[in-house]
């Protein structure tokens, strides 16, 4: 069955905009793609206006690409070579951060986003603590409230669920359940940054 895909790229740097503002410790909800993805049997013809028909989703990176909501996000999954590996089979989870949350995270580390992207060794590090090696949708992942859960990087990330508020480690879970055919993206408004040794 065809699916009408909304184009959420848009929405979905909206709500990290509004969390970004709101600040604090206020509960956010969190918007999944429930209300973004319609199963029909309609023809494009008659879809309504801002919704395109689509046959079958993409991969993780395919999906972050046409978003245009990622664009620090896909340079990284490019310069660290990890598009293979984030268009296989998966299933992957992957928490990706907002633009904001990028800068943030730049200005704590002292780096520029050149030389973010020129660390491949740092890059693949950071990048692989954000993806979980199996498909965890909003259902499972607010099942998980306190315990930690491995990611591919071998770090573990923690879950926490305060009410509707969905933290990894002290992320903010600020959209959830954007589909792709390999796995699923839910949106944090930080950087996860692994353990170091020593």
């Amino acid at each position: 069955m065809p699916r009408l895909l909304f184009r959420f790229g848009a929405l979905a740097l909206a709500v990290s905009l509004v969390a970004a503002a709101c600040g604090g410790d206020e509960a956010e909800e969190i918007v999944t793609t429930t209300e973004l993805i319609v199963t029909t049997t309609e023809s494009a013809e008659t879809a309504p206006a801002g919704v395109e028909m689509v046959d079958e989703v993409g991969t993780i990176v395919e999906v972050a690409v046409e978003s245009g909501a990622f664009p620090t996000l896909v340079a990284a999954v490019q310069a660290a070579g990890l598009v293979e590996t984030l268009s296989g089979d998966g299933p992957f989870t992957v928490f990706a951060p907002t633009e904001e949350a990028f800068a943030a995270a730049l200005d704590l580390l002292g780096l520029t986003a050149e030389d973010l992207l020129s660390d491949t060794e740092l890059l693949t590090a950071v990048l692989t603590y954000h993806v979980l090696p199996l498909e965890a949708p909003a259902g499972v992942v607010v099942t998980l409230d306190g315990q930690s859960v491995a990611t591919v990087n071998g770090a573990e990330v923690t879950v926490t669920v305060d009410g509707d508020v969905v933290r990894v480690n002290d992320a903010m879970v600020v959209a959830a359940d954007i589909e792709a055919s390999n796995g699923v993206i839910h949106v944090i408004d930080s950087v996860l940054l692994p353990p170091t040794d020593g």
